[in-house]
């Protein structure tokens, strides 16, 4: 009886330790197996983000290479533009110089008539002719003389240099041009200087005084 039971006992061992064997096989199969998968997921992972760099960096050399394109562009429009500013600058000394070459011919003819010592009227028709070649080039250009002589002061577009007692004229009234104002497309170049009237001292003292009566 004693030896039956020591053979299943022996038997029971040897079956235990069977099954550790065997179960400690499967966790280690299980263990390798879980090393596999973390060793792909990693991998995965790995060309995700090389994928995600080589992505990027072909964005970044579009963007690098449409950068260099504007700047061309722009340095293109900038020298294109500068070329056209002085072509504008040089034809409109052209058509001054033309205008004023004009009036250097009436100009030059006037003194040829001088050196010639011809008589003061045909001077004078020379000097004439000057004036109206300017005054048309003038007009022309959108120039406006400020008509401003014998009419009321307007600091707006003159410029008073002297004032002057007076009884012949109302206080205030543009009696002398010093030098003429003008005007370009209706906007102030220059103001007119000028000689403005006002009233003798003794005329405000009476007139002070008959306000003071009233």
């Amino acid at each position: 009886m004693k030896n039956k039971e020591k053979e299943e006992q022996k038997i029971e061992a040897k079956a235990e330790k069977i099954a550790e064997e065997k179960i400690e096989k499967a966790e280690e199969k299980v263990a390798e197996k879980v090393e596999d998968i973390a060793r792909e997921v990693k991998l995965s992972e790995l060309d995700i983000l090389k994928q995600s760099l080589k992505e990027k960096q072909k964005q970044a050399d579009e963007y690098k290479a449409e950068y260099l394109r504007s700047v061309a562009e722009y340095q293109t429009l900038r020298n294109r533009t500068e070329k056209e500013k002085g072509e504008y600058i040089n034809f409109g000394k052209a058509k001054i110089l033309e205008r004023n070459i004009s009036i250097y011919d009436v100009f030059e003819q006037a003194m040829i008539s001088v050196r010639a010592g011809q008589d003061l009227k045909s001077i004078k028709v020379g000097l004439e002719m000057i004036y109206n070649e300017f005054s048309k080039m003038l007009k022309e250009e959108g120039v406006e003389k400020i008509d401003c002589l014998n009419k009321k002061f307007d600091h707006n577009v003159c410029e008073a240099l002297d004032q002057v007692e007076t009884d012949e004229a109302e206080e205030g009234t543009v009696l002398a041009v010093y030098q003429n104002g003008y005007k370009l497309n209706g906007k102030l170049m220059r103001p007119a200087r000028v000689k403005v009237a006002k009233k003798k001292e003794e005329e405000k003292v009476a007139e002070e005084e008959n306000s003071e009566e009233k």
